[in-house]
């Protein structure tokens, strides 16, 4: 795309083209025509600066409601399994929300694109405000497992279409910005989270951990729904291809479900596992094959290709994996190696989850000032890379691991927000809403595929009759100290090999003109 069918997706940067120039420009494709000439409505007159502020307020609490819901129960689930005398499927609680979520993020986003952000907004704060209500008044465990899968597939859709919103209301240039601010959020729900879902399940009912999210649904919807209407609308109607998001989903499904069993529940080379395997190999080839014929793919094959998408995904990715991975074993390698407890190995995770928030804010704050926005990116990887080397080679003192956590977490936390408004600035405002849900469902694969390489390198390592409690802190007695600290050095070798990969994927990753308010010129001059 030319530097000035660019610009004319963000009317707050849009130049007039010559007409000599206009002429010499080749002509679109007939599908990407269509796009091109689907309707903009656009408002009579631009935001305002306290429309927009309260529009990303409305986005913020939203997008906390999905970020705490996903670690307040965790603290809640030994009170949940003695209430109904059901500890064999607690896991469920948990793999019931991650399966729905996952599967329905690209769905989301894509019908954000079709029927617009305030229909999917609506519809997925719905099915997560039922599936909470139907969670909270839960008899049993089955009925508790479906609710979650109910809410589930509110959550799931929360997340692609809040993204999608942002790059309605903010030009490219500024998003970065606000994505640091969203980021924050999950910063705060993971650590209020696991703290309120105890204090409720030890002094009130674990019930309210999910009564709670009633009141910041509502009052999510109350302070967006109004400014809805202010939003320009960039949606295009068309037939959805619900074949194809089915077997979208459906793979996906069960690739989620063989990284969940693998090696815990199943060994890896067990029959049904690899039936498994095979089912969702076959499933993706036919989704891919149906991408091809269709008119109008759910998931266009084409947008994920180019020179920024692909990189972007892989970039995002492994950056998310690395760190999920490293958060779910870590309080395991504090346990054994420095002999903390288990609440001081929580305390432990802030340098990596908490401090790459940091990361993030100066990423998203130099995309608004500085031309050559993706270098903080290449440098806070290959710093984190380095830092990850660090830990591979050397078994530094608890102090020095954690001084190493948060520089590897500072860089780790550059890349998301570049990445993030990198790929939906290199599609169609059309499709923005398309692969924003695909960016959350690749991110959300990479991180269940990293959770369970991760344990497969602990049990390989330790050896298979250890048992790693569900991916998290697992059982630490029988292992001796210098077995983890060996065992852990495949790990953060891991670490090192996905973030070396982030920072090569961030090196290829083309840097086009981000639209919106121009740069200070001086700024502009530094990063030249």
């Amino acid at each position: 795309m030319n530097k000035f069918e660019r610009q004319s997706r963000y009317p707050a940067a849009a130049t007039s083209v010559p007409e000599e120039i206009a002429a010499e420009l080749p002509a679109l494709p007939p599908q990407m025509q269509a796009i091109e000439d689907a309707p903009s409505i656009a408002p009579q007159a631009p935001l305002t600066r306290a429309e927009v502020r309260t529009i990303i307020m409305s986005l913020l609490l939203t997008m906390f409601l999905a970020a705490l819901d996903q670690t307040i129960v965790a603290t809640a689930l030994p009170t949940i399994g003695r209430e109904f005398q059901d500890v064999a499927n607690l896991s469920w609680v948990i793999t019931a929300y991650l399966l729905a979520s996952t599967a329905v993020a690209p769905v989301f986003g894509t019908l954000s694109d079709i029927y617009g952000r305030r229909a999917m907004i609506i519809t997925s704060l719905t099915l997560f405000i039922a599936g909470s209500v139907v969670c909270a008044l839960a008899p049993s465990m089955p009925v508790l497992i479906l609710a979650r899968g109910l809410q589930g597939l509110g959550g799931g859709g929360i997340m692609p279409v809040v993204q999608t919103v942002i790059s309605d209301v903010v030009s490219p240039r500024e998003r970065g910005q606000y994505q640091a601010y969203f980021s924050s959020v999950w910063m705060v729900a993971g650590l209020l989270g696991p703290v309120i879902g105890g204090f409720f399940a030890d002094h009130l009912h674990w019930s309210m951990i999910f009564w709670i999210n009633l009141p910041l649904a509502i009052g999510a919807l109350a302070l967006l729904l109004p400014n809805m209407a202010r939003i320009p609308v960039y949606h295009r109607m068309r037939k959805v291809d619900w074949a194809g998001g089915l077997l979208l989903m459906a793979s996906a499904v069960v690739f989620m479900l063989v990284l969940t069993w693998g090696g815990h529940k199943l060994a890896w080379l067990s029959p049904t596992l690899l039936a498994m395997i095979g089912t969702a190999v076959a499933l993706a080839l036919v989704f891919v094959w149906h991408a091809r014929r269709a008119a109008e793919p759910f998931l266009p094959l084409s947008l994920i290709g180019g020179t920024v998408v692909p990189y972007g995904l892989l970039t995002s990715g492994c950056a998310l994996g690395a760190m999920i991975g490293l958060t779910v074993y870590l309080p395991l390698y504090y346990e054994v190696v420095y002999h903390l407890s288990a609440s001081e190995a929580g305390l432990g995770l802030i340098p990596l989850a908490a401090i790459s928030t940091l990361g993030a804010a100066v990423a998203g704050r130099t995309m608004a000032r500085v031309k050559h926005y993706k270098r903080v990116a290449i440098f806070g990887t290959l710093v984190a890379t380095v830092a990850a080397a660090v830990m591979t080679l050397t078994t530094p003192s608890l102090w020095m691991l954690l001084l190493l956590l948060s520089v590897f977490g500072i860089g780790l936390g550059t890349p998301f927000p570049i990445c993030v408004v990198s790929l939906q600035n290199a599609v169609p405002r059309s499709q923005i809403g398309t692969i924003t849900g695909a960016m959350n469902f690749f991110r959300a694969m990479m991180c269940s595929f990293t959770v369970a390489a991760f344990g497969a390198i602990l049990l390989t390592v330790l050896g298979a009759d250890v048992s790693l409690a569900e991916g998290a802190s697992g059982s630490v007695s029988g292992i001796a100290e210098a077995d983890m600290v060996h065992a852990f050095r495949f790990v953060f070798g891991a670490a090192t090999a996905m973030l070396g990969c982030a920072a090569v994927c961030m090196i290829l990753m083309e840097e086009r003109p981000l639209a919106g308010p121009a740069a200070r010129p001086e700024a502009i001059e530094m990063a030249e």
